[in-house]
């Protein structure tokens, strides 16, 4: 791949059903500065083939990992961002392989980060308003209200959205850091992540500053048929949630010492 100015790491599980080639391969097209890291979660259908052909198309723009066995999103995520660290791009993210966060939102991310260098990431958020077009089943739109809610409060911030699966970092060696080591967290640890990075910088007195995180609304999100997330998920959820408060409220990221080696990977 070649040098490029953002990386956006793909994790897949299973979605050669649900993969957008075209759209994939329209985006890199019309942005030669943005490359695209797929990781493959030990895939048990076609999913590693499909995503191989993908990059032998644009093998600039493409890349992709194999986990050796499915080991969950966190982990396919924190390994694909590593990776990606490690070609040196200006910013690095995620994104839903489902594209129900458009790639085109991309752009409007770089651009928040460029504007603002104060910034270390920005975040979609998924607010139904008047001229946007979200479009979220009702019962995960409320429990997602609940489940903020709760995070908010235990984190101590703001914040709307913290599991719209569409977020970009700046790359440095904050970032390096929060991905380091593996998350306790298997359904939630984009509130892990954030609660890295509060814990990384703050004395716990003013936790909204040390979060230099946007929220930015999204104009357009359609859920996609074929999510692998269900109801009792979201006990799973609230289970984790209790183990990111009581692990960093005591430990005050000191996770980071207890490194593990990080997955082998076939490239």
């Amino acid at each position: 791949m070649k040098q490029l100015k953002t990386i956006v790491v793909v994790p897949c599980f299973n979605e050669e059903k649900r993969l957008d080639k075209a759209a994939f391969l329209a985006h890199v097209d019309a942005h030669r500065d943005v490359g695209i890291l797929f990781v493959d979660d030990g895939s048990s259908d076609g999913t590693r083939t499909m995503i191989a052909a993908i990059c032998e198309e644009r093998p600039d723009s493409f890349s992709y990992l194999s986990l050796d066995r499915n080991r969950g999103k966190a982990e396919a995520v924190r390994v694909g961002i590593v990776d990606a660290l490690k070609r040196e791009p200006q910013y690095v993210g995620y994104w839903d392989a489902d594209l129900s966060t458009r790639l085109d939102e991309v752009p409007n991310f770089v651009a928040a980060l460029d504007e603002r260098p104060e910034l270390l990431g920005v975040m979609g958020c998924r607010i139904r308003r008047l001229g946007a077009d979200v479009d979220r089943q009702p019962k995960r739109h409320y429990l997602g209200r609940v489940f903020a809610t709760i995070v908010s409060m235990m984190l101590g911030i703001g914040v709307y959205d913290t599991q719209c699966g569409a977020k970009l970092f700046r790359a440095g060696r904050e970032i390096r850091e929060i991905f380091g080591a593996p998350f306790l967290s298997k359904w939630v640890f984009d509130v892990e992540l954030i609660a890295r990075l509060i814990s990384g910088r703050s004395d716990g007195n003013d936790p909204e500053k040390a979060a230099p995180l946007l929220e930015l609304p999204l104009p357009e999100w359609h859920d996609v048929e074929g999510s692998k997330l269900r109801p009792h998920h979201m006990l799973l959820a609230l289970v984790d949630l209790f183990h990111i408060y009581r692990s960093y409220r005591l430990s005050r990221y000191a996770m980071l010492s207890r490194r593990s080696p990080t997955p082998e990977v076939d490239p």
